[in-house]
């Protein structure tokens, strides 16, 4: 198949499952790593059709080296895919637990670092007709509390809307994936417990005695419950993929996973008024709550 799919961060495991399918069935997979190590782990997984490149989405010479890179390996037949997927979850918390820095840094690398890498191959996809593929989540279409993920995805996909309707015109199609909660080391409760008591350890005594100093407790508490959430069968998100690499006719968006079909989405169209009672009233309130 002498088609050509750039795709971002398969140190994540969603796009490594994502770079080996799309090399078995014959594409020419370019796959960005941040590390070495990962780089010489997965050409061990793939064929030599595969290049791994290094990539770090919040540096503009990384992103730029890349594109050259990837803009030599296709020539004039252009880039037929390209699937955006890199994020972090963290830091994350209330709003008044984070600084305008913390902000930024994820935003460097879920938004900012996504439409960076977009706009220096979109020639190569123009030039291809072929596809853009961005992975938001289903937080991007209703916000939980947890500071600025919710707020980079809501981004994803209003960028992704904004291109989709400017590319139809040179015979691009642009998709968006919104998963739900999957197992993942982003989605690892105690990973973010963790960094929810690091930010705590950094809080003013005016702030933790707004929230209590039982205040993590009662945000985990339910661990075992949201555990359970978690879906395993990280292929529901790679087929989403592929299909909207391989499909005749993609569909604009796709949701998968059965929370993001059956409990987010629904929960998003619903009156705001309703969809704060029950999330509001299923999370953890501050010692000083009002409410």
């Amino acid at each position: 198949m002498d088609r050509s799919i750039f795709s971002r961060n398969v140190g994540g495991l969603r796009l490594w499952l994502l770079a080996r399918r799309l090399d078995a069935l014959g594409f020419c997979v370019i796959a960005s790593c941040i590390t070495e190590k990962g780089e010489g782990d997965l050409k061990k997984d793939c064929s030599a059709r595969l290049t791994a490149v290094h990539l770090d989405v919040t540096k503009t010479d990384s992103v730029s080296k890349a594109a050259e890179l990837i803009k030599t390996k296709v020539g004039e037949k252009g880039l037929w895919g390209l699937v955006n997927n890199a994020g972090v979850s963290v830091p994350c918390g209330p709003c008044d637990w984070l600084t305008i820095e913390d902000y930024k840094s994820l935003l460097d690398v879920n938004l900012n670092g996504l439409i960076a890498v977009t706009l220096s191959v979109l020639p190569l996809i123009k030039k291809a007709r072929g596809r853009v593929v961005n992975v938001a989540s289903v937080l991007g279409r209703i916000s939980l509390q947890g500071g600025p993920y919710s707020i980079s995805k809501f981004g994803v996909e209003a960028f992704n809307d904004s291109i989709r309707r400017e590319m139809i015109h040179f015979g691009v199609k642009v998709i968006c994936i919104e998963p739900g909660f999957f197992r993942t080391n982003m989605s690892s409760s105690d990973v973010i417990q963790r960094q929810f008591e690091k930010l705590w350890a950094k809080l003013p005594q005016e702030i933790r005695e707004d929230y209590g100093n039982d205040y993590i407790d009662k945000v985990f508490h339910q661990k075992p419950v949201l555990e359970k959430m978690l879906d395993d069968d990280l292929m529901k998100v790679v087929s989403c993929m592929e299909h909207a690499l391989c499909a005749v006719h993609p569909r604009t968006r796709y949701s998968a996973g059965w929370d993001s079909k059956f409990l987010w989405l629904p929960l998003s169209y619903m009156p705001s008024f309703i969809s704060d009672y029950l999330l509001i009233r299923k999370g953890a309130k501050p010692a000083k709550s009002v409410i």
